[in-house]
């Protein structure tokens, strides 16, 4: 799962700061002297372990986007595929499509951050106090302009919100907090706290840079020491034909982020205090305004072209008149590979991110292979690259996908189910947006798992994986993760204790891997059975899924 700002896992983290430490769970079935598992005699869950296990095996080395380690991950799917007797659905007739990338890793030398007013200059200290973006348009870059606070830069007319309301952003640099009004539904307040969207509604209007500010709700969650300890991290965008980056805004000269403690700084000697623009985005109340005198704004970045693939397979669909429509599987192939130099195991595995929603995907394929009636749609199973980096994969099948892309009906996501004990339940995010719904109640039904709702609806994760790149091409989408119901209430193993316990301890860390972790393959295999199970429903009906009437997601991005 991506790990950002705006993330869920670690909003997630948010509201889980104050709690104790927790005990981890202690049932690994892994262990020498375990009893056998429950699933011993179970070969979906058998089959699921063992592609658990290979894929997050060291010689994967952490499945960075564009590394060996991910093309190594990507040829052994693409056997799997061919083992299972899937088609090749890629490029020229093989099982991969290509996706060209952008890596920027920016650099110390040349990072500035300056404030001139009042007759006085005022340098924040890189790391410490401030991080330019790394650049995706010019290796060395800087601006130096009169700036404007946007509020949260959110242009919402029909719910009563212009940031930019009476404010020349031309030729400026706009300086904004993230986030958005807390009155919005959640779709909205999602839709509009995309860094994305900021940029684009920031540029729109002419800005020449962007300082985003950090407010302390925002470090409660992902605190700048952890922020600034990840910036010799490169990050990467979509690569288009001209050679240049996708959705990159070259306008925007510089764009760099502010640590709440270095706040002050910024609206020096402006209309308002950083305390006081922190309780109004609270209450909101924000309002922008004209800040006095200069910023000047400096970067280096390292800028190199690379490759990663999808891999991507078809099971054709069993009816003449049906099977050039496609049900589509998506699962993130990729994770964060190899720690910078240290001691212990530097290599970050990925086991439930996301080997196991990879694993469980392959499983779907084989169980809808070897059914004695196979769907009457087609049915699409893409392992995707870059998640990690931005959704980037998904979003580069979701715009060039290698079938029509108006056969694409209905896409079902696995991102991180993290089954560490058993559960009684599936949580599917996101199915109240669309007629999947009803598909997914019948499913469940049939399957003898119960749905639970989104515990954390508030974080809106059905805009933070892969399914998102699927709704911003229109395709009705659910994603599918790990319950929350113990399956025994006497078992005294919580499945919210334990997704507690790795998101504080091991989540986007080398413990992350198949030995250390109890996965519930049973569970897994359970999902799978879900996951076909939902694909036959979706693939016989005489209908494909749509929006539902008035929904934001369906009004926004429908075809």
């Amino acid at each position: 799962m991506r790990c950002a700002a705006t993330t869920a896992c670690l909003l997630v983290l948010l509201c889980l700061a104050a709690c104790n430490r927790d005990s981890p769970p202690t049932d690994s079935p892994s262990a020498p002297d375990a009893a056998p598992a429950p699933w011993a005699n179970d070969p979906s869950a058998l089959r699921i372990e063992a592609y658990v296990r290979k894929l997050a095996d060291d010689a994967m080395e952490g499945r960075e986007t564009g590394t060996r380690g991910y093309r190594m991950a990507s040829d052994y799917v693409a056997e799997r595929y061919a083992e299972i007797g899937l088609e090749p659905a890629g490029d020229a007739g093989t099982f991969f499509q290509r996706v060209p990338l952008l890596k920027a890793t920016r650099e110390r030398d040349g990072a500035r951050f300056t404030v001139t007013r009042n007759g006085r200059s005022i340098a924040l200290r890189f790391q410490d106090q401030f991080l330019p973006l790394p650049n995706f348009n010019a290796a060395q870059a800087a601006v130096d302009a009169p700036a404007v606070f946007v509020g949260q830069a959110v242009y919402a007319p029909a719910l009563g919100v212009d940031d930019f309301k009476g404010l020349d952003l031309n030729g400026r640099i706009a300086v904004l907090f993230g986030g958005a009004p807390a009155r919005f539904d959640d779709d909205r307040r999602a839709f509009h706290s995309s860094y994305r969207e900021k940029l684009r509604e920031i540029a729109e209007r002419g800005a020449v840079g962007a300082v985003f500010v950090n407010t302390p709700q925002d470090e409660a969650g992902w605190p700048w020491a952890q922020r600034s300890a990840n910036l010799a991290r490169p990050a990467m965008r979509l690569r288009g034909d001209d050679g240049k980056g996708i959705d990159t805004f070259p306008q925007l000269r510089v764009v760099a982020s502010v640590s709440a403690a270095a706040a002050d700084l910024v609206f020096a000697d402006g209309a308002q205090t950083a305390a006081q623009l922190f309780d109004a985005a609270e209450a909101g109340t924000l309002e922008g305004f004209a800040l006095p005198g200069t910023i000047t704004l400096g970067s280096r970045s390292v800028i190199e072209p690379i490759e990663s693939r999808n891999v991507v397979a078809r099971l054709p669909g069993d009816d003449d008149a049906l099977a050039g429509e496609h049900v589509v599987y998506s699962a993130h192939l990729d994770h964060i590979g190899i720690e910078a130099p240290t001691e212990g195991d530097r290599i970050n595995n990925g086991a439930l991110d996301n080997a196991l929603g990879v694993a469980i995907m392959l499983e779907t394929a084989q169980q809808l292979s070897d059914a004695g009636d196979r769907p009457k749609r087609s049915q699409l199973f893409v392992a995707v690259t870059a998640e990690e980096k931005g959704l980037l994969g998904a979003e580069w099948f979701a715009t060039h996908p290698t079938v029509p892309a108006e056969s694409m009906v209905a896409n079902i996501n696995i991102d991180m189910p993290v089954l560490m004990a058993p559960t009684s339940d599936v949580v599917p995010i996101g199915v109240e947006h669309s007629t999947l719904q009803a598909v997914l109640e019948t499913a469940a039904k049939d399957i003898g798992v119960t749905l639970s709702p989104d515990p954390f609806p508030e974080e809106n994760v059905f805009v933070r994986s892969d399914q998102y790149a699927f709704i911003r091409a229109g395709v009705p989408a659910v994603f599918l993760s790990g319950g929350v119901v113990p399956a025994d209430e006497d078992d005294e193993r919580d499945p919210k204790v334990a997704l507690r316990y790795f998101l504080r301890n091991c989540y986007h860390r080398p413990c992350d891997d198949a030995d250390t972790q109890p996965i519930q393959y049973g569970d897994a295999a359970r999902m799978a059975r879900l996951n076909a199970r939902i694909g036959q429903l979706v693939g016989d009906a005489p209908e494909r899924p749509r929006w539902n009437e008035g929904d934001f997601f369906g009004e926004m991005f429908a075809r």
